[in-house]
């Protein structure tokens, strides 16, 4: 079966009366887990981001205190797992802002997990790499949250 295109989809959801248009996301959110949570942040958590980007953050730092440091596999197995759901929520913010601030809260877990990054080629570069991406979401930016999330940001580069 071929999925149709964003634009088909979207014309036959507007044929639709209201009632079927209802059923058919509910079962959409029955469907996958994720679906369920998209519909939850469209909802009820929209309106509120800042709101949203601190029961994230919340959630990043309960995740973090899981860490098993017994050893660095278990540690990366775990960071990468707090990568993904956060990577999950910025998509569903669909905010630059939003990217920025919670990959910046991301590397300063990191930093004070006390974990030892720069002995692992694999967590040196996953932290890299996000510190890359969060230089290129704010070139998108104003000037002034720029220069608020740079003092942020700092303290997170290697020297």
């Amino acid at each position: 079966m071929k999925a149709a295109t964003i634009q088909e989809i979207k014309q036959e959801l507007l044929a639709l009366p209201h009632g079927e248009l209802v059923n058919i996301t509910l079962q959409l959110a029955r469907s996958k887990k994720e679906n369920k949570e998209l519909l939850t942040f469209l909802l009820f958590e929209s309106h509120d981001i800042s709101g949203y980007i601190d029961s994230v953050r919340k959630l990043m730092e309960t995740e973090f205190l899981d860490i098993n440091v017994s050893h660095v596999y278990f540690a990366k197995k775990t960071i990468r797992k707090v990568l993904r759901i956060t990577n999950k929520h910025i998509r569903f913010s669909g905010s630059k802002q939003a990217e920025a601030e919670l990959l910046i809260h991301f590397c300063k877990l990191v930093q004070d997990s006390g974990i030892r990054i720069d002995k692992n080629p694999a967590l040196n570069n996953l932290y890299l790499n996000q510190l890359k991406k969060i230089e290129k979401t704010m070139e998108g930016l104003h000037e002034d949250i720029q220069y608020d999330l740079n003092k942020l940001l700092s303290p997170l580069k290697k020297s």
